[in-house]
């Protein structure tokens, strides 16, 4: 009998603001450090994508996010690379508003937390979260990424 696979849930935010993108730059967390991505993390047992995300922007960036300012913009089936060769669903939702101030509330595992314009982002990205903004701002609601590597 055929093993059936499973794939690791996480949930990501990607907040714009007057042409920018709200961006945190990884370290300490072994993987990606030093690079740039999103308010992101894994869908606990139990969780939803909505709870996770909502849940990971207070303890990541001290914002209080009401579940109807929420939506699904891109969905993103992803393989790693990593030695475990796992497969990913990743939801990325856009927030319309917040409450509270943007706030790096993990400063020992993210050492900028900033909005950058949206043609100037940094060249330290993580690529996958890159090609998701462009997405995003294309209007693309899925994608497929590591499936060639």
């Amino acid at each position: 009998m055929q093993q059936r696979h499973t794939n690791v849930p996480a949930s990501y935010l990607v907040i714009f603001k007057d042409n920018k993108v709200l961006l945190l730059k990884r370290a300490n967390t072994g993987f990606e450090d030093g690079n740039y991505s999103v308010i992101a993390g894994h869908v606990e047992k139990g969780e939803s994508f909505s709870d996770c995300i909502i849940r990971e922007a207070k303890e990541e960036a001290g914002i209080e996010i009401n579940r109807k300012d929420i939506k699904v913009a891109h969905i993103m089936h992803r393989k790693t690379t990593l030695q475990e060769g796992n497969e990913r669903v990743d939801t990325f939702f856009t927030a319309t508003k917040w409450e509270g101030e943007i706030t790096n509330m993990e400063p020992n595992k993210c050492d900028d937390l900033a909005f950058f314009a949206l043609d100037n982002l940094p060249s330290n990205m993580v690529e996958y979260v890159k090609q998701v903004i462009d997405d995003i701002k294309n209007g693309i609601f899925y994608s497929e990424y590591g499936w060639d590597k």
